[in-house]
């Protein structure tokens, strides 16, 4: 957040939503104003329940990308939303989407080494290599998988 502007945050997820329990115990979940999952069964929307934060299901059956991300596109409309982030989503998004809108993702690796897995598979995978040093990146996502601008990584 910066000083004085108050960002209000989506968050489209598709798994546990492990992460995003570090947003509802900090002071930015007053800024949480949605979360939206494509899987119906999804933990990520039950964390969520217990902390009043508006929930989703938005069942991506029977529509393209383009449909689908446009109802994306009306949702963080209606809710005034100023970013994205993804937690555990595993859904590519379409160029009109990541183009209109500010959408950050959080991938545990060193992008692009191990681009395009997910959590404990990409950690087994860079062990399986025998990487000597690992690390998170944080990126503005866009249309494909893992590919965005990359705007910070930390090693371990």
């Amino acid at each position: 957040m910066l000083q004085g502007v108050k960002l209000n945050i989506a968050v489209l997820g598709s798994t546990k939503g492990t992460d995003l329990q570090v947003i509802l115990e900090s002071k930015f979940i007053n800024n949480l104003k949605i979360v939206i999952s494509n899987k119906k069964d999804a933990f990520i929307l039950e964390r969520t329940k217990k902390y009043n934060i508006k929930t989703l299901f938005l069942n991506p059956e029977g529509k393209t990308r383009e449909e689908y991300d446009e109802e994306l596109h009306n949702l963080f409309n209606e809710y005034k939303i100023d970013i994205v982030l993804l937690i555990g989503y595993m859904k590519l998004l379409s160029k009109n989407l990541v183009n209109s809108w500010k959408i950050f993702n959080i991938h545990p690796s060193l992008l692009p080494a191990f681009a395009g897995g997910m959590n404990l598979n990409v950690h087994q995978a860079v062990l399986d290599r025998g990487c000597k040093i690992t690390g998170c990146s944080l990126i503005l996502v866009d249309e494909g998988a893992d590919t965005g601008p990359i705007i910070i990584q930390k090693t371990i």
